[in-house]
């Protein structure tokens, strides 16, 4: 038998790769990483001047646009994926969107992963999708499938705390309003947000709400917007067909994505290392002619390639069973966080000394890899909830 993507899903992957290529090449990459970390340290300053002046703005339930962090996204990128249908992949052709499936939405994940692209994507253009789809009333979709699938519309997604929250974080939801925490949200850099509480319900919540404090988090993985949500009596929609079924299937979809994006990244630094051993010279001999070099080399493709496999198989099952999904997806992510960790190490040490430069930028691949492996699961923890869901463990 034989696997393979169709020639549709090739046609989607070659073309966002050459629109990658041309409009979001490295210095597209460093300047977004530039911009947002100016906008981190505006959002210090202005900070330190409340707490010098005696104020909190909205942390204490007041104004939300007095907290609101200067955004950094990527607006160029963003509309030219919009004019090329990739935030409406997943929307129904009812709501102005494609209709495609979670292999197809894995396929864009990793493009986006080997060019580690600074766009809203796994939150925006699948969790939040998908949630409305699976829980949203008929108006909610009406009103909100087609601004997120024309680009208009970016939603964030709060949902870390359904994977293991601190003592301090947590939403609860009372009467359509929210309290509590939320940390490592998803696209934070959005016009709303899907917001998880702590009975498994789904909101989603309005940026210019009242009641919201914003700020930026700063995580090693500076080409995607990490952000906290501070709620206080904050009004939001509440999704009526949410129950923690849902919601897992909505983080079991972000999971997949994630480890898709692993996948493109670690391509891509194997790429780089197989390319830089080819033409790197020492003792008048191209490194890669070194036995040593060439089973570094040999050894990353023969962990990597497999995945790729294992990824499609994961979107397949998504799309459809994604009722028995859950136990693939964590193996998934789970096995890739691994494999990605040991290709970008190993990738960085056949560079040598310039890996650790910023002058190849490296740096962003290899972050962005560890930045996924951390996110919506560590490893340890998607392992024993797959043991639980097989019923070996408690």
């Amino acid at each position: 038998m034989e696997f393979g993507l169709s020639h549709e899903q090739t046609l989607l992957r070659d073309s966002l790769t050459q629109f990658l290529t041309d409009r979001a090449p490295l210095a597209r990459v460093r300047r977004f990483a530039a911009d947002s970390a100016a906008a981190a340290a505006a959002e210090r300053a202005a900070a330190d001047a409340a707490v010098a002046d005696g104020t909190t703005g909205a942390r204490a339930g007041g104004d939300s646009s007095a907290a609101a962090p200067a955004s950094a996204r990527a607006d160029d990128i963003t509309a030219g994926l919009a004019e090329l249908g990739i935030p409406a992949l997943l929307i129904p052709e009812a709501h102005g969107g494609v209709g495609l499936t979670p292999l197809d939405a894995c396929v864009v994940a990793e493009t986006l992963g080997y060019h580690v692209t600074p766009v809203a994507f796994t939150a925006s253009s699948v969790m939040v999708p998908t949630a409305l789809r699976l829980a949203g009333s008929d108006a909610q979709r009406l009103a909100w499938l087609p601004r997120i699938a024309s680009g208009q519309t970016v939603v964030g997604a709060a949902l870390a705390e359904q994977t293991g929250a601190r003592m301090d974080a947590g939403v609860t939801a009372t009467d359509g309003r929210l309290d509590g925490r939320a940390l490592f949200v998803l696209d934070s850099d959005a016009d709303a947000w899907l917001v998880g509480d702590t009975a498994g319900g789904l909101h989603l919540v309005a940026a210019d709400a009242p009641g919201i404090t914003r700020r930026r988090l700063e995580t090693v993985d500076a080409t995607r917007p990490i952000g906290e949500l501070v709620f206080a009596r904050t009004p939001a929609e509440r999704l009526p067909g949410a129950d923690p079924e849902v919601c897992q299937q909505v983080l079991d979809l972000g999971r997949a994505m994630l480890a898709a994006d692993t996948l493109g990244a670690a391509q891509y630094m194997l790429d780089q290392a197989v390319a830089y051993a080819k033409q790197r010279e020492q003792f008048g001999r191209v490194i890669g002619s070194f036995q040593a070099v060439k089973h570094l080399c040999a050894e990353m493709a023969a962990h990597l390639e497999p995945t790729r496999a294992f990824v499609w198989y994961a979107g397949h099952q998504l799309g459809e069973k994604p009722q028995d999904a859950h136990v693939t997806v964590c193996q998934l992510k789970a096995h890739l966080s691994e494999v990605g960790r040991f290709v970008s190490k190993t990738a960085t040490e056949v560079h040598g000394g310039m890996g650790f430069t910023d002058l190849l930028g490296l740096h962003y691949w290899f972050k962005r890899i560890g930045f996924d492996r951390q996110m919506l699961g560590t490893p340890e923890r998607l392992r024993q909830e797959a043991a639980r869901a097989q019923g070996l463990t408690l």
